[in-house]
């Protein structure tokens, strides 16, 4: 029940800051856990990234004061933090297909999107295998990338990094790798988005065209994922988030994530991969 209530103590202050700058980074003391694991729950129980919900309730509410108030389109796109009404029209017109001049003179309609409320429901029925395990500091080589977690842009953008990567560079890795595998990496999180990391747990010196990063010492939840990629990752990872964090007794211990992926073709559908949760109690 704790994240369930954490959740809902979030969604109450978004409601009552939400004409106020929210970050991720508040949002996260209130729920009294990490970012990550703020926002990989949210999104693995609503299918909708957390600042993407803030979105939408700022642009839902903006659309009814379009309807049943005289203020101009410039205040209302003010008053739900936009910086011009250039920026608020786009966003406006993205969620609900119509400009605010348009619902001004009363023309087609709007989306409404309520606030959320989370229960308690019953999951966990299909079995994930797992197994426990501690590590001391892990050293990673590899390149990185910032993506942003607007309307879930990460989910189709980090399949086109891995792709865009050459076999030259994939026979680099291998040869730097300690485990004959490479992995992927979630790692700082700013700016409505995170660094994502490909590379290769390594204990060589790192080359002049990779950079380094060191996890610390931590325990692991290692979750095994059967299946073509990305599709099964992403399926496993929302069943963490959404089934077993929550009821397992432990927190996200704040550190990137890892992905660690096997040789092999990854679109087959007995591919194996894994997925490594930090966790502490």
């Amino acid at each position: 029940m704790r994240i369930v209530d954490s959740l809902n103590a979030v969604i109450e202050y978004i409601e009552e800051y939400l004409l106020e700058e929210l970050t991720t980074s508040k949002l996260s003391e209130v729920a009294q856990c990490s970012e990550i694991e703020l926002q990989k729950t949210f999104y693995a129980l609503t299918n909708c990234t957390l600042l993407e919900y803030i979105r939408r309730r700022r642009l839902t509410l903006a659309a009814q004061e379009l309807q049943t108030t005289h203020d101009s389109i410039l205040q209302i796109a003010l008053k739900y933090r936009y910086t011009s009404p250039d920026s608020f029209t786009r966003a406006f017109k993205t969620l609900h297909g119509i400009t605010p001049s348009a619902v001004k003179k009363g023309e087609g309609t709007v989306k409404s999107y309520g606030k959320i409320q989370f229960i308690l429901t019953i999951k966990g029925v299909n079995a994930m295998n797992y197994k426990m395990i501690t590590k001391e500091e892990i050293r990673v080589l590899g390149i990185r990338k910032w993506f942003s977690t607007q309307n879930n842009q990460q989910l189709q953008e980090i399949p086109k990094m891995w792709d865009s990567l050459s076999e030259e560079w994939y026979k680099k890795i291998y040869a730097l790798s300690c485990n004959e595998g490479t992995v992927g990496l979630c790692g700082d999180m700013y700016d409505g988005g995170f660094e994502y990391w490909i590379g290769c747990m390594s204990n060589k010196p790192c080359p002049n065209d990779l950079e380094e990063i060191i996890i610390p010492s931590a325990t692991w939840a290692v979750f095994e994922v059967v299946g073509p990629l990305p599709q099964s990752l992403q399926e496993v990872t929302n069943r963490i988030y959404s089934e077993w964090l929550p009821n397992c007794g432990f927190q996200h211990a704040n550190i990137p994530e890892i992905e660690y992926y096997t040789v092999g073709d990854s679109s087959a559908l007995d591919y194996k991969s894994e997925v490594w949760i930090p966790i502490k109690k």
